[in-house]
């Protein structure tokens, strides 16, 4: 099945996030470099856990070009991720970096949760079962209806009582349904 062009943005919106997330470890690091970091050590460990995230977004990303499903929620909740950062840096007067955050989100959202992408993502299930019928233990599908199999069925938890016995009785202090 051909990628969906929604998901193909969402996955390059994914991967320019991962370059975003790059340049600001990069940046880090030359200010570790050139000692215009707070301590040299955090200036190194941010640089560090930069760089590894963008190779995590990356490969989210990567998840996304080929219709991998674990790949939805990581990408849904790096969109999350972002434009709350992105909000934060609005309100802080970094124009630069908090309009560019918010934008990525809000095409990584927008690719994401288009019916296109979703398909793709969770797998087009209803296509697939139309015509057949439910299996007989899926009540959700048929709306609620218990599974017609002829006899009746025993509350959950609870295993049906065999063949030419009585139920058991009830717990002291309930009644018994009817």
């Amino acid at each position: 099945m051909p990628l969906p062009p929604t998901l193909r943005g969402a996955a390059i919106v994914q991967a320019a996030e991962s370059l975003v997330v790059l340049a600001a470890a990069v940046l880090a690091g030359v200010d570790a470099a050139s000692g215009q970091s707070y301590h040299v050590n955090s200036g190194i460990a941010l640089t560090v856990i930069g760089v590894l995230a963008a190779a995590a977004l990356a490969w989210i990303a990567r998840g996304l070009a080929q219709a991998r499903r674990w790949s939805r929620t990581p990408a849904l909740l790096t969109q999350l991720f972002l434009g709350i950062v992105g909000i934060y840096l609005l309100q802080g007067h970094r124009l630069d970096w908090g309009i560019v955050s918010v934008v990525l989100a809000a095409l990584g959202f927008a690719g994401l949760l288009a019916p296109p992408s979703m398909r793709a993502l969770t797998g087009d299930e209803q296509a697939a079962t139309a015509g057949r019928p439910a299996p007989a233990g899926d009540q959700a599908r048929q709306g609620g209806k218990p599974p017609a199999t002829g006899r009746k069925t025993s509350p959950p938890g609870r295993k049906p009582p065999a063949p030419g016995r009585k139920p058991p009785a009830p717990a002291p202090g309930r009644k018994q349904a009817r």
